[in-house]
């Protein structure tokens, strides 16, 4: 898929030239051929747990760290507190506390 420079809008192809609706004219687009699919190198997929949670600063009952990822969940019904979770920065242990 090709924007227009001008005002963005997706080129649509008509004959061997791209279009766009407000005029501008492409021909020179790099298509996607099977030819050039092939040629490209792979994607390597990497899986690993990676820590996107917030940081606060609470210590942490194994190892009186003072910081701990934190992130909350609710656990049981919609008209129940939600929970909160805490993994210490330093240890890896996980704790939690409910609201309310």
């Amino acid at each position: 898929m090709e924007f227009c420079d001008k005002c963005g809008s997706l080129f649509k192809r008509k004959d061997d030239k791209f279009i766009c609706q407000c005029g501008q004219i492409r021909d020179n687009f790099h298509l996607n051929t099977k030819e050039n699919i092939e040629k490209l190198k792979p994607i390597e997929i990497v899986k690993e747990d990676i820590e996107v949670h917030a940081v606060t600063p609470v210590s942490c009952p194994k190892c009186q760290y003072a910081k701990a990822y934190t992130w909350s969940k609710q656990m049981r019904g919609s008209d129940e507190p939600e929970t909160i979770f805490f993994k210490c920065v330093k240890c890896s242990h996980s704790w939690r506390k409910s609201r309310g």
